[in-house]
């Protein structure tokens, strides 16, 4: 059976070379062919250095649909603005190419829903990148939660205390609803909020506050509080900013009937109400939440991208699906919402 298949990355913005250094790192599995010029010219360069890394020649795609017309490209690593992910993913899925997609899905839960279905009549598998959930530490809170020995939530705490220069809000279309869809909800903290939801459930109701703090001149928000309760009757909060100089690392915490699970920097603390504690996940590693947004290691995107390429092997679902990308584009919206009408909002996450 092939083990490996062949991708082309499509954007070459930051977060684009962290995709070609994982995919370098799996020779195995993923075979880059090219990577598609935008019209900024930094696809020829970043060609350069991936022909260098890959041992072959990476080609520079002129357009998507030329990507779409090759039957020598099995996927696409999407790594666009928001603003443009129905134009390039579209083409991709009715030319049956898979995607794999940079957060968020889309700018809003309306036009995430309707991009998911569509990946979906196209029978293509749509993967989106969350790689908190690839941490070490990550993965053993998640194997401790369905193991059911912890007992029932009670409480989710989920914090996110970053901090951005205002020179990377003056990049023209950043923390716009335009081009972004908002500001530190969608762009930042969306990474954590995934990862909450994935280890605590859906939230059934919330309610919230936000604003645009004196640090920074943009159209969205840099800082949001809100107050959640979850399908499962747990409660929590949620704090997320890129108004918190320096920045530190985010971090939730989960407290059960016996114990609280405490995630931060890559590393799980895991108190026992019997006295017992225990850590996993080793060294913390940095996470991009400082003055510099790329301070984080390609390792996660790297067991992304593996693992997509295992479940086109396999014929099986990827780590994340678009329809589980969802709740997050629903509590982000619902947060916003109720912080626009200063009322509590109840989600609907059928």
């Amino acid at each position: 059976m092939r083990t490996g298949k062949t991708c082309v990355i499509v954007g070459a913005g930051m977060v684009a070379r962290t995709h070609l250094l994982a995919a370098a790192a799996s020779p195995d599995k993923v075979n880059l062919k090219g990577i598609v010029d935008g019209g900024s010219g930094r696809a020829a360069r970043l060609a350069q250095e991936a022909s260098a890394l890959m041992g072959h020649e990476v080609i520079v795609y002129r357009s998507v649909e030329d990507v779409a017309a090759d039957p020598g490209v099995d996927f696409a690593i999407v790594v666009t603005p928001p603003n443009a992910r129905a134009s390039v993913v579209e083409p991709l899925a009715r030319a049956g190419k898979h995607v794999l997609l940079e957060k968020p899905v889309a700018r809003n839960t309306a036009e995430a829903s309707a991009l998911v279905a569509f990946c979906r009549s196209a029978g293509i598998s749509l993967g989106i990148v969350f790689q908190h959930r690839m941490r070490a530490a990550s993965l053993k809170a998640k194997e401790l939660v369905a193991g059911g020995t912890l007992g029932a939530l009670g409480v989710c705490e989920i914090s996110v205390p970053w901090w951005r220069a205002q020179a990377y809000y003056d990049e023209p279309g950043r923390g716009t609803r335009e081009r972004d869809g908002g500001g530190v909800l969608i762009s930042q903290a969306i990474h954590t909020i995934d990862l909450a939801l994935s280890l605590a459930g859906p939230v059934a109701r919330v309610q919230a506050m936000a604003a645009t703090t004196r640090f920074h001149r943009m159209e969205t928000e840099d800082f949001v509080s809100a107050g959640l309760r979850f399908e499962n009757g747990a409660v929590g909060s949620l704090m997320a900013s890129t108004a918190s100089f320096p920045g530190s690392a985010e971090t939730i915490a989960l407290h059960f009937d016996k114990a609280s699970l405490r995630l931060a920097s890559g590393v799980l603390q895991v108190d026992w109400r019997d006295g017992r504690s225990e850590v996993f996940g080793g060294a913390a590693s940095g996470t991009g939440g400082g003055a510099d947004p790329m301070a984080f290691t390609h390792e996660w995107h790297q067991g992304i991208i593996e693992d997509f390429v295992d479940a086109l092997v396999l014929e099986r679902e990827p780590v994340v699906t678009g329809e589980a990308a969802l709740l997050s584009h629903r509590l982000i919206d619902a947060i916003v919402k109720s912080a626009e009408g200063g009322k509590e909002v109840e989600l609907r996450n059928d």
